[in-house]
């Protein structure tokens, strides 16, 4: 989504200097998405308003937790028992279809009703009610999984993006389902609310 940033080195902004993980609204000190400071998510969200969202990952890399996790929507204003155990089950699948991935330790959430908007998976969690996560991978190894010869590279990153698929053919059914499911599920589903502490 950011070749012209990733061209020029940058991890996060754009050629326009944008951080494109902040520009999925307006905020109290810029105008965003527009066409002139972040032209890619203003087309990516364009079309997501046009096909709707049940399901949404923002693939990023964490440069200080060293472990594989994802950063939910518990900060939203729609946070519900519904997205709640949404987030539980695929969690719960992701880590039985992939070794490398793990519950406990994450971002701590932000407070209830607190979450910033402008942030990609907050904005289309809201947006659409939909299960929205952050998947978070480390840059050097994956303690909760390591690997000292080879650490963390692109063939287990690899796996854990084809792993995702797993974890969301297992939570289609409830995407968007009137039953209240997530009484329904294995223990093993449970969301589990995340520390940064290890």
């Amino acid at each position: 989504m950011n070749p012209d940033g990733a061209f020029r080195g940058h991890l996060r902004t754009n050629a326009c200097g944008a951080n494109l993980n902040r520009e999925w609204c307006t905020t109290d000190d810029y105008e965003a998405p527009t066409l002139e400071r972040s032209p890619e998510v203003y087309h990516v969200l364009k079309a997501m308003d046009e096909t709707g969202v049940d399901a949404f990952a923002d693939i990023h890399g964490d440069e200080e937790l060293p472990f594989n996790f994802i950063a939910g929507a518990e900060g939203c204003p729609n946070w519900s028992e519904r997205l709640k155990g949404l987030q539980g089950a695929f969690l719960g699948a992701y880590c039985r279809a992939n070794s490398d991935m793990q519950k406990p330790i994450g971002y701590e959430p932000e407070p209830p009703g607190q979450g910033r908007m402008a942030v990609c998976s907050n904005q289309i969690a809201v947006r659409f009610d939909c299960l929205a996560v952050t998947l978070e991978m480390p840059f050097k190894d994956c303690m909760s999984n390591p690997d000292p010869e080879r650490g963390w590279n692109g063939s287990r990153a690899g796996q854990l993006g084809a792993s995702l698929l797993d974890a969301l053919v297992y939570v289609q059914p409830f995407l968007r389902s009137d039953e209240e499911f997530w009484g329904t599920l294995p223990n093993d589903d449970d969301y589990v609310c995340p520390t940064s502490k290890y």
